[in-house]
């Protein structure tokens, strides 16, 4: 038999061997199928072994690969390709760009056959070189395109510009943008995907709007755009023109655009996401669970976002801790601990982001000691470092229990400079006690970082007022008067029709807005119209 096979060409014999190891799944096989080419002398066939290092690819053992790789004394560009790209699928991006330059350096030591990369290499190497966010080596790769070419070549240009565009390099994207000889869908959405990285939505938006045939992809950019930086409204009413083009919303998009919905409080908008999640199975996804609850608990509806959380298939360590969070904002502290402690039977571990909705529902809940409990739990127990939102919650907890010496030992000796909140909450927690020593030290810190807000002078104004020490109300009303500081007027949204309106004090600018504080009037001195009107109201299951 060896014979024979002996007798065959080398040729012929790797083409007995192409449609096994293509249709090869795992490795096991792939492990007796090496042990045959191994035996019949084709272990130095790189045609071959690119195939192999392709079920590898596929089976993610990147550690076979290596092996294989070694065991071939002259590989060609097949080879350091499939390797490159394997890395590269595999996010080992450091090892593809090894073997990018090992490839470079062995061209440059053969002269008889020269290795030179082509529009296969460089689009995972630049690929990798945008994850690693390599800007230096991106150009030097840029440069080998124009030197080993094809110059023009529509998937490297797209990688290209998604690497500059990822290394927040726009200039030289646009610039490749500008200059290519066709453009598809996927340059477009890395010039506009370049400028939401940056927050710099007008130039995204102009882009979006030159965009002749715009994708999912398109739309979900500049709608996590808008919602990143805090622009809610544009965010859902591009939500919507997407859906009156005709495009529906997938994982991406009813992510990005939950946040807005609960920042905006546009809870109807929320419920019809939730339905459409319902119907196309989208419910089974851990992150979109995730959001709804969070829409759900930010809008006030604590029920439903209970029922979701308890109907999830998988739950991580975010759904915990939105949960809650949730719980906690809503006055729920004893539920909120409760499902902690459920939480620590589980596997899941918490986080960071855990303690800090646990330690707002002892805050809000007057449990002072529960959350020092728990504050020393993340430290001992979790190995958690607390960060200064930590130390702000604890702070708070500790103003609102009137132990203000303690608080104010905490700010002094925390290992991160307190900031203007911790400061804040501490004046707050002094105007309840009225402890006009600890608000001056609180004050004097404010000052430093807010000097022009309205809000922490009048506070100490009114803790002077609480001790009848009407000479120093008189001095900071003066202080006020002298600084010339305008007060931020107050805020609110509300959804009416699947249109958010926003009201701010002392604007009346709205055509029904004499209508609207003749109602309230009415509430305010009539409480029985007032009961009658809360009883009329559809129940929706929101609190």
């Amino acid at each position: 038999m060896a014979k024979g096979i002996g007798a065959l060409k080398i040729r012929e014999l790797e083409n007995l061997f192409v449609p096994i190891l293509r249709n090869c799944k795992n490795m096991e096989k792939l492990k007796k199928y090496h042990a045959l080419i191994i035996k019949y002398s084709l272990s130095q066939s790189s045609f071959l072994v690119t195939k192999m290092v392709d079920v590898c690819d596929y089976c993610e053992d990147m550690n076979y690969v290596g092996l294989l790789f070694k065991q071939v004394i002259e590989p060609n560009a097949f080879l350091y390709n499939a390797m490159i790209r394997a890395y590269t699928h595999n996010s080992i991006y450091d090892l593809a760009i090894t073997f990018y330059k090992q490839m470079l350096r062995q061209n440059s030591q053969r002269s008889k056959n020269p290795i030179f990369p082509d529009e296969f290499t460089f689009p995972f190497v630049v690929k990798s070189c945008a994850r690693l966010v390599f800007h230096n080596l991106g150009k030097q790769v840029h440069s080998h395109v124009f030197k080993f070419g094809p110059k023009s070549h529509p998937i490297t240009e797209n990688a290209l510009i998604d690497m500059y565009a990822k290394c927040d390099n726009l200039l030289d994207a646009h610039k490749l943008f500008d200059g290519m000889d066709e453009r598809d869908a996927i340059s477009w959405n890395s010039i506009i995907s370049g400028h939401v990285r940056l927050g710099q939505m007008r130039k995204a938006r102009a882009v979006f709007d030159a965009m002749p045939n715009r994708t999912i992809v398109s739309w979900t950019a500049m709608i996590s755009g808008y919602a990143r930086i805090g622009s809610y409204a544009e965010a859902l009413d591009m939500f919507r023109r997407m859906q009156v083009v005709g495009i529906e919303p997938d994982e991406a998009s009813i992510v990005s655009v939950l946040p807005a919905c609960a920042q905006l409080g546009a809870l109807d908008v929320g419920k019809w996401i939730h339905m459409y999640c319902g119907r196309n199975g989208l419910l089974r996804r851990t992150n979109i669970c995730n959001a709804l609850i969070e829409m759900y608990t930010k809008c006030g509806c604590v029920d439903p976002a209970c029922q979701l959380f308890d109907h999830m298939r998988e739950r991580d360590v975010i759904s915990w801790s939105t949960m809650i969070a949730g719980m906690a904002n809503h006055g729920k502290a004893r539920e909120a601990i409760a499902m902690f402690e459920i939480m620590k039977k589980t596997k899941i571990k918490p986080n960071g982001i855990t303690f800090l909705g646990l330690l707002s529902a002892c805050a809000h809940a007057g449990f002072w000691q529960e959350g020092l409990m728990y504050f020393d739990t993340m430290r001992k127990d979790f190995r958690i470092e607390p960060e200064i939102e930590h130390y702000g919650s604890l702070v708070d907890i500790l103003g609102r229990a009137g132990c203000l010496v303690q608080a104010l030992d905490i700010i002094e000796k925390m290992p991160v400079k307190p900031d203007s909140k911790i400061w804040g909450s501490l004046l707050s927690s002094c105007k309840t006690y009225c402890n006009i020593e600890i608000a001056v030290i609180a004050m004097e810190q404010l000052e430093k970082f807010e000097p022009d807000d309205t809000g922490n002078y009048v506070l100490l104004s009114n803790i002077y007022a609480d001790l009848g020490k009407w000479e120093d109300v008189s001095r900071m009303r003066k202080l006020i008067r002298s600084k010339s500081m305008k007060k931020t007027p107050g805020c609110s949204l509300i959804e009416v029709n699947n249109v958010v309106q926003e009201f701010v004090s002392g604007d009346h600018s709205k055509p029904f807005s004499k209508d609207i504080i003749w109602l309230l009037e009415l509430l305010a001195f009539n409480q029985d119209i007032a009961q009658y009107i809360i009883e009329i109201m559809p129940e929706d299951g929101c609190e």
